[in-house]
């Protein structure tokens, strides 16, 4: 994977996090499904604030994200984006799975993990994210 270097008007940066969202109580909701349509929320709020997402995956409870951002970005405001922008259009597709184990309005816990990818080649954590046991 060739990693390019990115252009703002005064910078230029390559900043990668990988980011880790978990369902409210560690339920095991996540299908295919639900997975694949997540992926289209995500990839549109990430084109929204200039994001790439590099890579995308998850498994029957949480879901890793690895993102090339640019350094005027606050990783908070991009996570409180991503969550609620999800949970909002995964609720309302009312999937079964979800509706049967999380009753309140809630799909993320308030919770997240991210880390900066700077120690570990980004391949190792591309392939990390690609081998998740994606539910079938």
């Amino acid at each position: 994977m060739k990693t390019e270097h990115r252009r703002s008007a005064h910078s230029v940066f390559l900043l990668h996090v990988h980011l880790v969202f978990v369902t409210q109580y560690r339920r095991k909701v996540f299908t295919q499904a639900i997975l694949d349509e997540m992926r289209l929320v995500f990839e549109r709020v990430c084109l929204e604030q200039d994001v790439q997402l590099t890579e995308f995956d998850g498994e029957a409870d949480p879901v890793h994200l690895l993102l090339n951002y640019p350094p005027k970005l606050s990783i908070t405001l991009l996570i409180k984006q991503l969550k609620g922008a999800s949970s909002r259009h995964i609720r309302q597709q009312r999937y079964a799975s979800i509706r049967q184990k999380l009753w309140s309005n809630h799909l993320w816990s308030p919770s997240y993990f991210a880390g900066s990818c700077g120690g570990a080649p980004l391949e190792v954590i591309r392939q990390y994210i690609e081998q998740q046991d994606t539910p079938h």
